[in-house]
C-alpha cells in the first residue's frame, strides 16, 4: 500500500467499530465519518472524526480523500427504510472508493445463501435469495463487481463482542446489555445448529486481508466459519459457564411477532429471518484459510466472557 489511511464509515457500530479500533492499533490512520463527531468522540478512541453524512457522496468523498481503504459498515439511522437507501448509501461509498483509488471493504452476512447453496457454502457457492434482505445484500454484492472498484467482502455469521450493538441477536434476545444475566431468550430451534462471529476476531480477519492487497483479486469475497453452534445450545452452555451458574433458558416468542409488526416495524424484519434458526446453514471458510493460512479465532467460552463483561452483564 502507498498510503495507511482508511476510511471507517459506521465507526460506532459493532463491526466499524471493531474494525476501526484494531486498523488504528495496527498503525493506521483512522478517519471516521459521523453527521455529530462532537457527540460521539471518545478521547483515547485513536479516530480522527470528520464531519458528514454517508448518505451524502460529496462528503464521503471528501473524507476518504488520500485514503487507501474504505470500510463501509453503516446502516440508515434507527434502520428505517433499509430497503430503500442502502444501496444508494453504498453507491456513496463505491463513488469515494474510485475518486480515492482504495479498497472498498463490505461486511457481508449469510443472506445471500439460499437453499441451492447447501447446508456448507463456500465463497463462491450460488447467491438465491430466500428474503427481501438477501436481495438487496446480493445487490450490495453485484453492485461492488460492477462498479470496477477494488472491493472486499467478509461474510460472517450473527455479531457478538464487547461492544455488540442492540440489533445483534446475542444483546437484543440472549442477554440484556447493562444487567446481571438471569436468564437467556433463546431464538433457536433444540438439534439445529447456528453461526456465530466474534466481533474482534472478524475485525482481525479484515485487517489481514487488508494488510494482502497486492494479493488481492480486484474484487475479493471470503466466508468465515467463526463460531458454529452444532446444536443450537453451545452459546446458551458458555453463557452459564461465563456467569457461573444455571441460567434460565425461555423461548423467544416467535409467535407473537405477526401481532406486535403494527406497532414495532422490526417485527417483520425479524420473522423474515427465522430460517436461519429453523435450519443449519454454516459457511464454509475453506477460501479464507487457504489464504491466509489460518482463521483468526478466540475460544468460545473466553469471547462470550470478554462479550459479558463489555455489555456490562458479569
Amino acid at each position: 500500500m502507498t498510503t495507511r489511511t482508511a476510511l471507517v464509515l459506521g465507526a460506532t457500530g459493532g463491526v466499524g467499530g471493531a474494525v476501526a479500533r484494531r486498523l488504528a492499533a495496527d498503525g493506521w490512520t483512522v478517519r471516521a465519518l459521523h453527521r455529530d463527531p462532537a457527540r460521539v468522540r471518545r478521547e483515547a478512541d485513536g479516530l480522527a472524526w470528520r464531519q458528514g453524512d454517508a448518505m451524502v457522496p460529496a462528503d464521503v468523498v471528501a473524507a476518504a480523500a488520500g485514503a487507501s481503504l474504505i470500510v463501509h459498515a453503516v446502516n440508515p439511522p434507527g434502520y428505517r427504510d433499509w430497503g430503500r437507501l442502502v444501496l444508494p448509501m453504498l453507491d456513496a461509498s463505491i463513488a469515494a472508493a474510485g475518486a480515492a483509488d482504495a479498497r472498498l471493504l463490505l461486511p457481508g452476512n449469510v443472506y445471500v445463501y439460499g437453499r441451492d447453496a447447501g447446508p456448507n457454502p463456500g465463497d463462491d457457492a450460488p447467491q438465491t435469495p430466500r428474503t427481501p434482505k438477501g436481495r438487496i445484500r446480493i445487490a450490495m454484492e453485484q453492485r461492488l463487481r460492477d462498479s470496477g472498484v477494488r472491493s472486499l467482502v467478509v461474510r460472517a455469521g450473527d455479531f457478538f463482542g464487547p461492544r455488540t450493538t442492540a440489533n445483534s441477536w446475542f444483546s437484543s434476545a440472549l442477554v440484556r446489555p447493562g444487567r446481571p444475566v438471569r436468564a437467556v431468550l433463546d431464538p433457536g430451534t433444540p438439534g439445529i445448529g447456528h453461526q456465530w462471529a466474534f466481533l474482534p476476531d472478524v475485525a482481525e480477519t479484515m485487517v489481514r486481508l487488508a494488510a494482502r492487497e497486492a494479493e488481492l483479486p480486484r474484487f475479493a469475497a471470503f466466508n468465515m466459519d467463526g463460531h458454529w453452534d452444532p446444536d443450537g445450545r453451545q452459546m446458551v452452555a458458555a453463557i452459564a459457564r461465563a456467569v457461573g451458574r444455571r441460567v434460565r433458558v425461555r423461548r423467544f416468542p416467535w409467535g407473537l411477532l405477526p401481532l406486535a409488526a403494527p406497532f414495532w416495524p422490526l417485527a417483520r424484519e425479524i420473522r423474515e429471518m427465522r430460517y436461519l434458526w429453523r435450519e443449519p446453514l454454516r459457511m464454509g471458510n475453506a477460501g479464507l484459510v487457504a489464504f491466509l493460512g489460518v482463521e483468526p479465532h478466540t475460544p468460545l467460552d473466553e469471547a462470550v466472557r470478554e462479550t459479558l463483561a463489555g455489555l456490562g452483564c458479569a
